[in-house]
């Protein structure tokens, strides 16, 4: 990997292009460099790992909201919305399929100096792959390089900090694979990355506060704008420039400012995109500082026996858990039993409260009104609190992965004064941890998620196209949408019509 500098330049410096971010991205686009099996085995993982959740999330309002958008943008060619027949436009089929998975917050993530879910680049390229009539083979190259665009990207610039959406990050890797995918020219990819760029910076207040459904349409967005970024860049159309370091650019005026500068790594030429086996999924459906959590507070409740005896639960973990979904965030609405579910994944007290009582997690059943509502969950729930402790913080941004930890160290303080302390540092289902998923498991959880929702030979027809993937050609990509049974998504609830019709 090589590190670049990162940082402002006034409009009167020497800055070639070359020198640009963007441009150095674009590099690594069109390197034609092999992708590795690991890579393109793992490409195949999340696939079918974004199935689950989409399968899980299809009757969901927002998904509903966004199917029936893209419905309304028909397309010949064009691409698949999953759960229905029919072929529409394909930056619509994104919007779509980008809302279905991200819906649960229950795919895949990469936490560094920001943090991620790299799964939200699978919808556009699947999307721009099927309009085009692209192989599987294409794909597979696209999305190594999607993943690594962002991944570098999160590794070296934090965005949260400045309160600037994680999105930012995802547009410019969208553009990036798709450039790849299509094998296009480094200027293309140049003017699309920065153009996707400079439209998806928006704020945090998507995941502050009392959380919407937009928290599901956001990464969904910036799929939509790079694809349309791709198109007008290929019809010679140009970004703002440089984006990142200009005087009146990103960094200068929404991050670390003109005086900053942030370390980047990019593979250097001829070195391959390996990104995507730095990243991992969910086992539960909530915000993934809180897997590890979850695994640990199955573990404590037998210790701690009789669960109207704790006085108070202080969870010690890093400054990012701490000031997102712990205590730090100062969000009345994180103990709230009325609070939305999307602000309810977000609250680690209320999600250690369940997983202590229940031993389990359910992303339906864990959430509900009638769950959040339970007089002794609420007793339990407003107990906890959470503190930054320095080296869980540390561990957090260890750029060492047998050391990176997303975990915390739980003294649950009893009425008797008896204190019981344990802790756990990665979830069991990291590549690291004690259960790591691997194709097994994900089919798995596909099995799980799907059931009662997608029929059993549509889910072998699936799981065959998706193992099958770097065979794919032509129309044949279009196997990895999932078609579900009319009387299925009729209970999808009503929603009135808006402009697209």
């Amino acid at each position: 990997m090589q590190l670049h500098d990162v940082k402002t330049r006034r409009s009167a410096d020497e800055f070639p292009r070359e020198e640009h971010l963007a441009w150095k991205i674009a590099q690594v686009a069109a390197d034609p460099v092999a992708v590795p099996e690991d890579t393109a085995a793992m490409v195949i993982n999340r696939i079918i790992d974004n199935a689950s959740v989409s399968a899980a999330s299809v009757l969901r309002r927002p998904v509903t909201v966004a199917r029936r958008q893209a419905q309304a943008h028909p397309s010949t060619p064009g691409a698949q919305v999953f759960g229905i027949e029919g072929s529409y436009s394909a930056e619509w089929a994104a919007w779509a399929n980008g809302t279905a998975v991200r819906e649960l917050d229950f795919h895949d993530t990469f936490l560094a100096a920001e943090y991620s879910h790299p799964g939200d680049n699978i919808p556009p390229l699947v999307a721009v792959a099927q309009q085009l009539g692209l192989s599987g083979d294409d794909l597979i190259r696209g999305l190594a390089t999607a993943y690594e665009v962002q991944v570098d990207l999160v590794k070296g610039i934090c965005l949260h900090e400045h309160k600037i959406d994680h999105v930012a990050h995802l547009g410019p890797s969208v553009a990036a694979g798709i450039g790849t995918m299509l094998k296009l020219d480094p200027e293309v990819i140049y003017q699309a990355v920065g153009q996707a760029l400079h439209l998806t910076t928006a704020t945090r207040q998507s995941r502050k506060g009392s959380i919407s459904s937009w928290k599901a349409y956001a990464p969904a967005w910036a799929g939509k704008v790079g694809i349309e970024a791709v198109d007008r860049a290929m019809r010679g159309e140009g970004a703002p420039a440089p984006i990142w370091e200009g005087e009146d650019g990103v960094i200068a005026w929404m991050l670390s400012g003109k005086d900053h500068t942030y370390q980047v790594p990019l593979p250097g030429p001829g070195e391959a995109k390996r990104a995507i086996l730095d990243t991992y999924t969910k086992e539960y459906s909530a915000e993934y500082q809180s897997q590890a959590l979850i695994d640990l507070a199955k573990r404590l409740r037998e210790r701690i026996g009789d669960l109207s005896q704790v006085a108070t639960i202080v969870l010690h973990t890093s400054h990012h858990t701490h000031y997102v979904i712990g205590t730090g965030s100062n969000d009345p609405q994180k103990f709230d039993p009325d609070a939305s579910r999307e602000t309810l994944d977000h609250s680690l007290m209320y999600i250690f409260a369940v997983a202590l009582e229940d031993g389990s997690w359910h992303h339906v059943r864990s959430y509900s009104p009638e769950r959040a509502h339970r007089p002794e969950t609420i007793a339990l729930w407003r107990k906890i609190s959470t503190v930054e402790d320095p080296e869980w913080t540390r561990r957090y941004h260890s750029i060492d992965p047998n050391e990176k930890a997303f975990g915390a160290r739980a003294e649950v303080t009893l009425a008797s004064g008896e204190v019981i302390t344990d802790e756990l540092a990665i979830a069991d289902a990291h590549p690291l941890g004690a259960r790591p998923f691997e194709r097994k498991q994900y089919i798995g959880k596909f099995v799980e998620l799907a059931e009662g929702v997608v029929s059993t030979a549509e889910q072998e027809r699936f799981l065959a196209a998706a193992e099958g993937l770097a065979g794919l050609s032509g129309a044949e990509l279009n196997g990895l949408n999932i078609v579900v049974a009319q009387s299925v998504l009729d209970q999808a609830p009503a929603t009135p019509e808006g402009i697209f019709r």
